[in-house]
């Protein structure tokens, strides 16, 4: 494989990647990309060959005992070439001896499997406008407007490891909007709505029952183009699916979260949307 070299990905192959991934069909968020560069700064991957990119990866690090996997795109030129499993292996000598997660597209499950990884549940894309209905008091108010130790600490039931700086870009965007359900001042749901290539991406979305996430999936909505959105909803929760299924969003795409050890223990029983199927 003469030529070929990985190196850490610059600012300019991070919108790079985002285009890969556009072209891939996966409508990643349109200013994602500030927020994974705070994340992890070292720890998005790019494989050259003879100068020019033709893969990538992401295999960013969360605390001491977590990583997460995502952006495997080798280009259609040079796949089956050996470059990709190149960058692959660069990507978990990174994460090694950690817990790693990832989102697996269908067609590459099985190879997953060869690496290690379970199937944990799937998460599937549901789209289009949610149905109008009674928010049952709910009340919204912008999560910019609430301490951010609320916000990060209320993240952290439902993902394994602190990610503030991940969290606070993700949440502060411009071009974004953030939305917390509060009751009794208590934060008791969670959602970000941003720009896609496609319909507006909701993730993440939290919420202590199925009538606050109803509230803030049709709050997000109306942040929306049309109020067209999409959101990645965890088929481990099925109070999750059914709520939008009943509020007329349709499935369109579908990964597996899966896991090289045990599932990390979290609460899927209040997790409507996962935050992004690249970082986790």
């Amino acid at each position: 494989m003469t030529g070929f070299e990985i190196n850490g990905a610059s600012a300019g192959d991070m919108e790079l990647i985002r285009s890969w991934a556009e072209e891939e069909g996966w409508n990643p968020g349109v200013g994602d990309r500030f927020a994974f560069a705070v994340a992890d700064p070292g720890g998005f991957l790019v494989g050259r060959l003879d100068g020019e990119p033709v893969a990538c990866i992401s295999a960013v690090r969360y605390g001491a005992g977590f990583g997460f996997v995502g952006f495997y795109i080798a280009r259609p030129a040079v796949r089956g070439r050996g470059y990709g499993i190149r960058l692959w292996n660069a990507g978990m000598e990174r994460l090694d001896g950690r817990l790693v997660g990832l989102d697996g597209v269908v067609e590459q499950q099985d190879n997953y499997r060869r690496s290690g990884f379970r199937p944990a549940w799937n998460n599937v894309r549901y789209e289009g406008v949610p149905a109008a209905g009674d928010d049952h008091g709910v009340r919204l108010v912008d999560a910019a407007s609430l301490p951010f130790a609320e916000i990060a600490s209320y993240d952290r039931l439902f993902f394994p490891e602190a990610r503030d700086s991940f969290l606070a870009a993700w949440t502060g965007l411009p071009g974004r909007t953030a939305l917390a359900a509060v009751r009794d001042g208590r934060v008791e749901g969670l959602g970000v709505v941003r720009p896609g290539s496609a319909a507006a991406r909701i993730g993440p979305l939290y919420a202590a029952g199925p009538e606050i996430a109803a509230s803030l999936l049709r709050g997000l909505a109306r942040h929306a183009p049309g109020g067209q959105v999409a959101v990645d909803v965890p088929d481990a929760n099925p109070a999750a699916v059914e709520l939008v299924a009943g509020l007329g969003l349709v499935p369109t795409f579908e990964t597996a979260r899966m896991y090289t050890g045990p599932a990390p223990e979290v609460d899927l029983s209040g997790l409507y949307g996962v935050t992004s199927l690249e970082l986790g």
